[in-house]
C-alpha cells in the first residue's frame, strides 16, 4: 500500500465471547483475523520495511506531558432510545439524536433530559439509517444553526435547522443524493478545524462502487456549509474527499489537524485510518489488510477482529484516540505518539454497558459514551439506552 504507516492487528484485547448478528455489516459468519499470529492481547507490528521509524528526542527536549488518566465511569443519563449523534452546546449540555424515534433531546451536564423536537422527513423503519449524526455550525453563537445527517424516503442527506431558546426550527436540505440502504449508511458529520463540513457515507451495499468517484457512497465528503464542494478538495467540482470506504462512522481530529476515521469491515477486520485528501482506502479490494497489495491503496493505521470492535464513534482527547465499539462492547484507548503514528490500544469498560455507539469529548474534558442496546441487536437492560460519562484528567 502507498504510505509507510504503523500497522497493528489487534486480535482479542480483554476478550469477549463472540456475538451474533454482527452490527453495521452484512449478515455473515464473523471469523478471526488470519493475518495475526499474536497471542491474545498482543498486537502485531508491521514489517521493518513498512513500520514508522521511532523517533528519539534530543537531550534538551522537555519531557512529554504525563499520560491522560481515566477516572471512574458513571451513568449520566438513561431512558434514551438508540442515541446516535452528540453535539455539545456552549453551556456544556448536548443535543443528542435518537436514530429510530427521530427525536433530538437536550442532555445537561447533570444528566437531565429535555425533548427538543421531532425532526420531520426521516424515513420510518430505515434499518441502520434514520436520524444519525449532528453537529453545530462553527458560528452557532451567531447563527444558531445545527446540521443533521438523516435518511429520507429517497436518500441520505444533510439538513440544517435553527435551535434557539430550546426550540427547533424546520429542516432545510443542505446536501442530498447520498445513497441509502438498510445497511451501510455511514452518518457521522462534523466541522473540521478548517471550517468545512465532513460527512461519512457508507457504500449502501454497493461495494463495487466505493472507489468510483461519481458515486457518493463509500466516501468521506467535504463541503461548505451550503453543501458545495469545499475549496481545495482533491477532485475538482466534487465533494469527495476520500474513497474506498465500506461503512465509515467515526471522525476525529488530532491537535495538529490530522484526521482519523473509523469504519466497519465485513467479516474479518475493522479499521482506523489516517485520512489524506484523495486517498483510496481499499474497499472492496482490501478489507483491513486482507487482499492484494496494490499501488494507490492506503493501509489502515490499526485493524481489529470484527468480534472485538465494530467501530462507530471516535474522539480525540488528551493524548489518545477513543473508539466506541458495538460488537466489542468496549472503548479502546489508542495513544497517538506522533501524527499518523499510534501505539497499542487498551480496552476499557469491556462488557460493562453493552453496545457502545458514540464517543464525544465534552467541554469539561470528559468523554460521553452512548450505548446502543435498543437498536435490535443488543440486549437492553433497565435504563437503556444510556449515556456514560468517563472523566479524563492529565
Amino acid at each position: 500500500m502507498s504510505r509507510p504507516l504503523l500497522l497493528v492487528a489487534v486480535t482479542a484485547v480483554l476478550g469477549l465471547g463472540a456475538c451474533t448478528s454482527g452490527p453495521e455489516r452484512s449478515p455473515s459468519t464473523v471469523t478471526s483475523a488470519p493475518i495475526s499470529t499474536a497471542t491474545a492481547g498482543t498486537p502485531t507490528t508491521a514489517s521493518p520495511s513498512t513500520q514508522a521509524a521511532p523517533t528519539t528526542a534530543p537531550p534538551t527536549t522537555t519531557a512529554p506531558p504525563p499520560p491522560t488518566r481515566v477516572g471512574a465511569a458513571a451513568v449520566l443519563s438513561s431512558g434514551l432510545a438508540v442515541p446516535w449523534g452528540v453535539a455539545f452546546l456552549p453551556d456544556g449540555s448536548a443535543l443528542v439524536t435518537e436514530r429510530d424515534s427521530h427525536r433530538i433531546v437536550r442532555v445537561d451536564p447533570q444528566g437531565r433530559t429535555q425533548l427538543v423536537g421531532l425532526v420531520p422527513g426521516v424515513a420510518a423503519n430505515a434499518g441502520e439509517g434514520g436520524l444519525l449524526g449532528i453537529t453545530l455550525s462553527p458560528d452557532f453563537a451567531q447563527d444558531s444553526l445545527i446540521y443533521c445527517y438523516l435518511t429520507s424516503s429517497t436518500d441520505n442527506r444533510v439538513v440544517r435547522m435553527s435551535y434557539r431558546n430550546g426550540v427547533l426550527g424546520p429542516p432545510s436540505p443542505v446536501f442530498t443524493g447520498i445513497p441509502k440502504s438498510g445497511v451501510h449508511n455511514g452518518g457521522r458529520i462534523a466541522f473540521g478545524p478548517d471550517g468545512w463540513l465532513y460527512v461519512t457515507a457508507g457504500d449502501a451495499g454497493r461495494k463495487e462502487r466505493a472507489p468510483d468517484r461519481s458515486y457518493l457512497g463509500g466516501k468521506v465528503l467535504r463541503m461548505t456549509r451550503d453543501g458545495a464542494p469545499a475549496p481545495g478538495n482533491p477532485f475538482p467540482g466534487s465533494v469527495v474527499y476520500t474513497l474506498g470506504h465500506r461503512n465509515p462512522q467515526g471522525l476525529a481530529w488530532g491537535p495538529d489537524g490530522s484526521l482519523y476515521e473509523a469504519e466497519f469491515g465485513q467479516n474479518t477486520l475493522d479499521e482506523i485510518n489516517l485520512l489524506t485528501p484523495g486517498g483510496n482506502y481499499g474497499w472492496p479490494t482490501v478489507e483491513g489488510t486482507i487482499g492484494p497489495t496494490q499501488p494507490g491503496l492506503t493501509a489502515p493505521l490499526l485493524t481489529w477482529s470484527t468480534d472485538d470492535a465494530s467501530p462507530s464513534g471516535l474522539a480525540f482527547a488528551g493524548d489518545s484516540l477513543w473508539l466506541a465499539t458495538l460488537q466489542g462492547q468496549r472503548v479502546y484507548r489508542i495513544p497517538v505518539l506522533a501524527p499518523g503514528r499510534v501505539g497499542a490500544p487498551t480496552a476499557i469498560l469491556a462488557g460493562q454497558y453493552g453496545r457502545l455507539r458514540t464517543a464525544a469529548r465534552a467541554p469539561d474534558g470528559s468523554l460521553w459514551i452512548t450505548t446502543s442496546n435498543r437498536d435490535g441487536r443488543g440486549n437492553p437492560v433497565a435504563g437503556d439506552d444510556r449515556i456514560v460519562r468517563l472523566p479524563l484528567t492529565s
